[in-house]
């Protein structure tokens, strides 16, 4: 959620680390957006004519994701916080920059980039599996090409909740530090053991933000490997 409304901001900075890591969209017919904030991406999905369902847990942020996509009609959207654990409370900490850095992981060294974010409150969440998630929901999982992932810190749970429907994702696109900036939060090695272990393999990686002290936090897109 963060990194998406950063990306509105700061786009163009992006392009000083490494190009763009989006092409492999083109193609696809369809991806899922975890952490979908208020839908930033809505036109870059909609230039490759995409269907998109996205998904976002808190419910305000989520009103105005609804409200942004009623003009694309491939586009739809579930309220849910995913994690690897069905129906499991958790402390969910909304931050003040309009819920965009909100994550279920205290902050650590994500303010030695973005010192000015808070969490301004706490509300408790329910979390589900998105391979439960998919079932209630009845989404026909192969009509998704691509994951992609932008969670605070809580994307390898993303994962390890949906063993079941990752083996339709063709490309997987997570953002992932290399350093601690939630705590306890997946980063960049654990991520690309994961990912190998599923069988996948990197396709691109790019840059973006980056502490004075050392550490970056990146965009990383994942292809599956052809058996």
């Amino acid at each position: 959620m963060v990194i998406s409304r950063i990306k509105s901001i700061i786009g163009p900075l992006k392009y000083r680390f490494g190009t763009s890591p989006d092409p492999f969209l083109q193609g696809l017919s369809g991806v899922v957006h975890v952490g979908a904030n208020v839908g930033q991406e809505r036109n870059l999905y909609q230039s490759y004519g995409l269907k998109v369902l996205w998904i976002e847990p808190i419910p305000s942020v989520f009103a105005e994701l609804q409200r942004n996509i009623q003009a694309y009609s491939k586009q739809s959207a579930c309220q849910a916080l995913v994690t690897d654990v069905d129906g499991q409370s958790y402390q969910f900490n909304i931050a003040n920059n309009k819920g965009a850095s909100s994550s279920i992981l205290p902050f650590k060294k994500h303010k030695d980039i973005w010192p000015e974010v808070d969490y301004t409150t706490t509300v408790t969440m329910t979390g589900v599996t998105l391979d439960s998630l998919f079932k209630q929901q009845q989404i026909k999982a192969s009509n998704y090409q691509a994951l992609i992932m932008d969670t605070q810190g809580t994307e390898l749970l993303v994962l390890k909740g949906g063993l079941t429907v990752l083996k339709h994702f063709q490309y997987i696109k997570t953002e992932v530090p290399d350093f601690e900036a939630y705590e306890g939060c997946c980063q960049l090695t654990e991520m690309d053991d994961f990912m190998t272990a599923q069988g996948y393999e990197e396709f691109s990686r790019t840059s973006f933000a980056s502490r004075a002290e050392g550490g970056s936090y990146f965009d990383v897109v994942y292809r599956r490997r052809a058996a």
